[in-house]
């Protein structure tokens, strides 16, 4: 998909945009989603929720930042009001669903290991507090540079840079403490 200008939302039907977006951002938005519920399920339907949201307010896209940041931008809060909503605080949804991510090793008792390393890494940043883990979650896993962090998360690079160094550090107590890492 080439990057959507503000000058080419008025020329591109909706539609076909938001079909685009979908196919281009649509597991990036929902792994997103998934740091901030911790529910498989869930994230997917907030997923479609932000989607619903992106196509009903495109009119309002002013350019000022990437589509893709817009989109993140439309995200967080989402999943930031669904936290907040009634819903979340009084209704719990339970899933057995843990991150895991693996990589060919030469053995299975290689790979076994890494899956538990994995694992365990993915639960401690889901336990950080959520303006750290979204940092971690942002730098880490998306790769995404302290700039394009800070314009997200609309606030200061030197923010972003304290929340990456404290989540950080919150993580290296977290896993040194844990009786996962002694063994």
């Amino acid at each position: 998909m080439e990057e959507i200008t503000y000058a080419s939302i008025t020329t591109i039907n909706h539609e076909e945009l938001i079909d685009d977006l979908m196919r281009t951002y649509g597991q990036e938005i929902q792994q997103l989603v998934y740091a901030y519920v911790h529910n498989e399920t869930i994230a997917e339907d907030l997923t479609q929720e932000i989607f619903v949201k992106c196509y009903k307010s495109i009119e309002s896209y002013k350019g000022k930042s990437s589509i893709k940041t817009w989109l993140w931008r439309i995200a967080i809060n989402h999943s930031k009001d669904y936290l907040k909503s009634w819903y979340n605080q009084r209704v719990k949804v339970s899933e057995d669903v843990g991150l895991i991510i693996s990589e060919r090793r030469d053995s299975v008792e290689q790979t076994v290991i890494q899956q538990d390393e994995d694992a365990q890494l993915a639960y401690s940043v889901m336990q950080l507090p959520i303006k750290y883990r979204e940092v971690i979650y942002l730098f880490y896993y998306e790769e995404r540079s302290i700039k394009e962090i800070a314009s997200i998360l609309e606030v200061n690079g030197n923010t972003i840079k304290t929340r990456l160094r404290k989540g950080k550090s919150l993580l290296k107590e977290m896993l040194e403490g844990s009786l996962w890492m002694n063994d």
